[in-house]
This record gives structure tokens, C-alpha cells and sequence, in this order.
């Protein structure tokens, strides 16, 4: 019984969030050489800031989606982003190698409030019909942060010549979201009389109201039980294969990032920092192309087969759009690894990266939106599993490219 306003000005500014997680996430991407310099480290011990980032992205869901089960998502919200802007502070501070480390790790944690967590809002605020559409700005805002966040980050490590402001600009941005985030998102979370009567329309909460941090408190849920229901439903192939599907594509592309930062700045090429962030327009571009086919699209095939199921829907009719971007995505690592491999010019490696943006985009709101619609009453424990695995298989991938590429060739 909300009106149009009042859901999307609550979801937007945690897709706003998400943007900046992912972008926390992959922040150093482009700076791995400088800091390996600053530090006098190897660039594989460098990628520890980035992938271990990644894997705590993933993993921080497990205390982030009990505890909004517990206290309600508006006050986990609200302390998520002080925790980002403080640990970010921390990181554009810390003069040693593992001061830093630490550094990002907590941010990963701090940012994965708003990974999983986030469509379980999608579900509470918009119908089964419109949560395709919906959820496609919520893996826009994670796919800017993979591709426009490298972009900012390259820019402003130039710029300023110094990789610290690419945490200095991600705490800027996240006290002013914590700000609007304070004046609209409401809560989302109702508890629920299951022994009242279905006839009687329940007063509609005014904006004071809606805006209490303990609105959402739930004195029956258990932190720990809903902490045991992620194992439990983690054990259903659904969401364990769209968290590997998912990891795979994030963690190839975080690869072509990484791998992009040494050889693009290496002859024959000799590019600058910023532009190693020009090329993730390309993955832009691509995700730009999967927001048909990654948003409404499947939101027209689910209805239309839905339609001729008589009108019952099933959870799988959101599945066959997933084969375009299952195809294209894979052929674009190849045609990157390929193109840099035999030291092609850049734009066959960009048209590369830009169908891995394709794939990426498409098929991870294609996997979400099929698992919320598999377990729509568990849809923040399912995923938090779901991003878990896509987390380790990221981490693992970042944490021995160098050395794979190193010891079999790129």
C-alpha cells in the first residue's frame, strides 16, 4: 500500500549503496603496480587487498541478514554505512601494508549490508511481476561498481598521484548516502498476526513512524537460528549453483581488471592509470546492453509462459533468458585473453570485456531473481549463501591469477 515514491526513494538509496560496495570492493584494481611500489610488495601479494575484500563482501552477509531478521534493515542500514565511511577513513590513514589490509577487509564487511541483503527488500516492497525489472537496478548499481567505480578510482588516483583518495572519495560518498538514507529509506520488515483477521486492512504508517530505527524489531526471530537456515538452505541446488555461476563471471572479471593493470600499462601499449579506467566502459556498455535482457526481458518470458501455464508461475520460467548471456559472456573472456595474449590492439580486448559486462550483468539478476522466486520467504538467507559462494570463487580466482598467468601464460 505504498505509493510509487515511497518504495523507490527506499530502494534506491540502498542500490546507492551497493554501487559503492562493489565499487569498495574493486577500488584498487587499477593502482596495483602503483602499490605494489609503495609498499614494496609483489603484485600477487598486492591482489591480498583486493581479494580478500572480495571474500569478506561474501562472507559479512552471514552476520548482516540475522541480524535484520533480528532488529529490522533500516538501523542495519544505517550502521552499515558509518561503519563503511569510518573504515574507509581507516584506510586513507594507514601508512603499512597490513594496517591497510585490515583496513579493507572491515569495509568489505561493512559493505556487504548491501550485497545480499538487498533484494529481500525488492521482495518485501514490490510484486512477484515486478521484481524482474526492479532488481535489474539493483545489479546495475553492483555492475557500476565493477565498471564505473575502476573509471572513478583511476581518475582520482591520477589525479590527486596518490592511491589514497580512492578510499577518501568512497567515505565522501557514503556519509552523504548515509544522510539521505537517514530522511528516506523506512523500514521494510512488518511483523506478521497470522491469527488476525484477512478482512481488516491494517492503518498504513505515517513518515515518523516509518522512519523509527525499532519498527522493524522482532522479538520472536533468533539471530542464530537465522544464521542456521543459511547453511540449511544453502544445501538447495538452486541457490549452489547460481552462487557459482555468479562467482565464476564476477571472478573472470575482476581477473581482466587485474590483469589489465600490468599489461596495459607495459609496452607495446603504455597506457596511463586513467586509462585503465576508460576500458571498463567497456564492461559499462555491455551491462548497459544487459538491461533488457537481464531486466524486463526475463520478466516477459516468466509472464508469458506463465500465461500458458494457466496462470500458474513456476520459478524456472525466469530461466531460459539466461542462455544468451551464458553464451556470449565466456566467448568475451576468450576473445580479452586472446586479443592481449598476442598483443592485439586494445579494441578487440575491450569488445571482450564488454560481452563479459554483458554476461555478468544479465545472468547474475537472472540467478537472483530465479532464487527469490524459488524461496521468496527466505529470500536474504538464500542469497547470503548464494553471495558467499560467488565471493570465494572470486577470491580464489584474484589470489592466483598473477601466478597463473605468470606460470602458463595469459
Amino acid at each position: 500500500n505504498w505509493s510509487k515514491w515511497e518504495k523507490y526513494s527506499t530502494f534506491l538509496p540502498i542500490c546507492f549503496f551497493s554501487f559503492l560496495a562493489t565499487a569498495n570492493a574493486s577500488n584498487f584494481a587499477p593502482a596495483v603496480v602503483l602499490l605494489s611500489k609503495y609498499f614494496h610488495k609483489s603484485n600477487s601479494t598486492t591482489t591480498y587487498l583486493i581479494c580478500f575484500n572480495t571474500l569478506m563482501l561474501g562472507v559479512g552477509n552471514l552476520c548482516w541478514v540475522p541480524l535484520m531478521r533480528k532488529v529490522g534493515k533500516r538501523p542495519v542500514y544505517l550502521v552499515a554505512l558509518l561503519l563503511f565511511v569510518a573504515f574507509n577513513a581507516w584506510s586513507y590513514v594507514a601508512t603499512s601494508f597490513e594496517s591497510l589490509l585490515g583496513a579493507r577487509i572491515m569495509s568489505a564487511f561493512a559493505a556487504a549490508a548491501a550485497d545480499a541483503p538487498v533484494p529481500s527488500v525488492a521482495a518485501d516492497l514490490f510484486f512477484v511481476h515486478e521484481r524482474g525489472f526492479v532488481l535489474m537496478f539493483f545489479q546495475i548499481a553492483l555492475s557500476f561498481g565493477f565498471f564505473i567505480g575502476p573509471l572513478i578510482n583511476s581518475y582520482v588516483i591520477e589525479d590527486a598521484g596518490s592511491w589514497q583518495w580512492a578510499c577518501g572519495w568512497l567515505a565522501i560518498a557514503a556519509g552523504v548516502d548515509f544522510l539521505v538514507a537517514l530522511l528516506f529509506v523506512r523500514e521494510t520488515s512488518y511483523s506478521r498476526d497470522t491469527n488476525a483477521n484477512p478482512l481488516v486492512t491494517r492503518e498504513k504508517r505515517g513518515f515518523l513512524a516509518s522512519m523509527a530505527v525499532n519498527v522493524g524489531f522482532n522479538p520472536k526471530a533468533s539471530f542464530f537460528k537465522s544464521m542456521l537456515d543459511i547453511f540449511i538452505i544453502a544445501t538447495c541446488p538452486p541457490v549452489f549453483w547460481g552462487g557459482i555461476l555468479v562467482g565464476i563471471f564476477v571472478g573472470w572479471n575482476i581477473v581482466i581488471q587485474l590483469q589489465s593493470s600490468v599489461i596495459f600499462l607495459a609496452p607495446p601499449y603504455l597506457w596511463k592509470i586513467h586509462d585503465l579506467g576508460l576500458l571498463a566502459l567497456a564492461g559499462l556498455i555491455g551491462t548497459a546492453l544487459a538491461i533488457f535482457t537481464g531486466g524486463y526481458f526475463i520478466d516477459i518470458v516468466a509472464n508469458r509462459m506463465t500465461r500458458r501455464n494457466n496462470g500458474r508461475r513456476k520459478p524456472e520460467y525466469r530461466l531460459p533468458a539466461i542462455i544468451l548471456p551464458a553464451i556470449i559472456g565466456p566467448m568475451g573472456v576468450l576473445t580479452f585473453g586472446l586479443c592481449i595474449a598476442d598483443r592485439k590492439p586494445w579494441i578487440g580486448a575491450a569488445f571482450g570485456y564488454g560481452m563479459q559486462g554483458f554476461g555478468l550483468t544479465a545472468v547474475s539478476n537472472i540467478m537472483a531473481t530465479y532464487a527469490i522466486d524459488c524461496y521468496h520467504s527466505f529470500a536474504g538467507e538464500c542469497l547470503v549463501f548464494f553471495f558467499i559462494v560467488r565471493s570465494i570463487i572470486a577470491c580464489i580466482l584474484t589470489l592466483f591469477t598473477f601466478n597463473w598467468a605468470a606460470a602458463t601464460g595469459i
